[in-house]
């Protein structure tokens, strides 16, 4: 391979992501934060969902998006005349403070919640940031609207890995469903999709429900999370 290439991957940031979303973080040199798209509403950028008693809930941070159709990622922000940063922590509070490290992890959350926030994305990487350092998880990040790149679709993503020198692509499954992969072998670069086993681990509440955000894995595992995250891993070459 060439001197200097990556493994890369590039996901649209969320609000405080799923098991999956990490161990795409964990198995590529760099990682792309897709900030320079359009923002799809009912989506998974302003929501994720959390274990409860009584099963699981949303947790939403609502948004200006009234008048403003197709909007960047990037340029989408937060209706703070809503206290929604009150309510989630009070629900993060209410529903894990039983689980083992909740003392560990609560208040770096905490921390994050009561600075004020403007943009959606910005909020997201950095929750984000906090999800990786309890996960030990030290790939280096950057935001796709940092590169020179113009083009849209499938074309984008090639773009953006030719760029930054990129050998393979690693994508989660859905991408298989769009990405046009005969542009990337044309390139002579790789594409990878991942097939992501959730694992089943001990939640405080029974049964075990998957899909919730990764900061349910941590407040029940702490370091014993980051390896629970790669266990769900079945991708060749990884």
């Amino acid at each position: 391979m060439p001197e200097g290439s990556k493994r890369i991957a590039i996901m649209q940031p969320g609000y405080l992501p799923w098991l999956g979303f990490y161990e795409l973080m964990h198995n590529c040199d760099l990682f792309v934060f897709l900030d320079d798209v359009h923002y799809t509403t009912r989506d998974w950028r302003n929501r994720n969902r959390i274990r409860t008693h009584d099963g699981w809930q949303w947790l939403s941070v609502p948004v200006l998006h009234k008048n403003k159709r197709c909007q960047l990622i990037k340029d989408v922000r937060i209706d703070n005349d809503e206290p929604w940063n009150k309510k989630h922590l009070r629900a993060l509070e209410i529903n894990y403070r039983r689980s083992r490290f909740f003392d560990r992890f609560y208040p770096e959350l905490r921390a994050v919640y009561a600075r004020p926030w403007e943009y959606l994305c910005q909020l997201n990487t950095e929750l984000i940031g906090v999800c990786c350092r309890a996960l030990s998880i030290q790939t280096p990040c950057i935001c796709a609207s940092t590169l020179d790149v113009r083009a849209a679709g499938s074309e984008r993503i090639l773009e953006i890995c030719k760029a930054l020198n990129a050998y393979t692509l690693y994508d989660s499954k859905a991408a298989a469903n769009f990405l046009d992969v005969s542009l990337f072998e044309k390139e002579r670069i790789i594409v990878e999709f991942q097939d992501y086993r959730h694992p089943v681990y001990e939640q405080v509440y029974a049964p075990f429900i998957p899909f919730m955000s990764a900061v349910d894995l941590i407040f029940n595992h702490g370091p014993e999370a980051s390896g629970i995250v790669v266990s769900g891993r079945s991708c060749p070459g990884t």
